[in-house]
């Protein structure tokens, strides 16, 4: 009898995750033996070192490399296993996605770039999710720049569009790889509360990787990796106290 992640109230679990680059003596074991599941409508910071396994996980957690060994499951569906079109679909279905390097379309203008999920998806938003998309754009400022393209956009306005583009079909799950990495201090806050408050009122999920003690201060919760296993897990944090965590396995080690 398995245990499903809905029984668990989780959004996205692994077990026993394994991910090795290389054979023989040259191998890098990047995850040794990791489980943890993203818990819904919880805002998951993911830490750790550079080297610690931390994107690694995301990416095999957000079906976009897959494991050596072990199981993933993104609610209730394993996607170890599953076919490459099957994933595709879920991912876009399911799953938003926020990286540093913002990953818009170039040809396309901001409005373009946030409605590029329903596109791929061949059907156009209902009405409520126009609303939420009207919404969106507000909240993240964009609205007087919809009809510009990425080069025509700051750094923070670009990242903006990406939250939009990820938050657009109000999927339940959202990754988000060191999404201030290239921002200014005011647009990394402006960004982080805008993740919190995605999880707070409206119950998604978000699990972000960042190396920044301040970003994950704004989690309510914070995993810790190092050498590829999870060192830590902890309630939410102050920058201070997730400051204080890293120093101190860094001394350790």
């Amino acid at each position: 009898m398995e245990i499903t992640s809905t029984e668990l109230g989780l959004a996205a679990r692994v077990q026993q995750l394994t991910k090795t680059y290389g054979a023989g003596e040259g191998a890098v074991r990047a995850l040794d033996g990791v489980t943890v599941g993203i818990r819904r409508g919880e805002f998951t910071a993911i830490m750790g070192p550079s080297g610690s396994g931390k994107s690694t996980l995301m990416h095999i957690m957000a079906g976009l490399d897959a494991p050596t060994a072990g199981r993933v499951w993104i609610g209730d569906a394993e996607i170890t296993g599953i076919t490459d079109t099957e994933l595709t679909i879920l991912r876009r279905r399911r799953v938003g996605f926020v990286f540093q390097a913002f990953n818009l379309v170039p040809t396309l203008d901001a409005i373009g770039n946030i409605m590029l999920p329903f596109d791929l998806d061949g059907r156009r938003p209902t009405a409520m999710e126009r609303s939420r998309i009207d919404g969106l754009v507000e909240s993240l400022g964009l609205t007087g720049r919809l009809r510009h393209r990425p080069h025509q956009l700051s750094g923070g306005q670009q990242q903006r569009v990406a939250i939009a583009r990820a938050l657009a079909t109000g999927p339940d799950l959202v990754f988000a790889d060191e999404p201030t990495g290239n921002l200014d201090s005011r647009t990394s806050r402006e960004v982080l509360a805008l993740l919190a408050t995605a999880s707070r009122e409206h119950g998604q999920s978000i699990a972000m990787v960042t190396h920044d003690p301040v970003a994950a201060s704004y989690a309510d919760r914070v995993v810790f990796l190092g050498d590829g296993r999870i060192v830590a897990d902890k309630p939410k944090q102050t920058a201070e106290q997730v400051s204080e965590h890293m120093l101190a396995s860094e001394v350790a080690a």
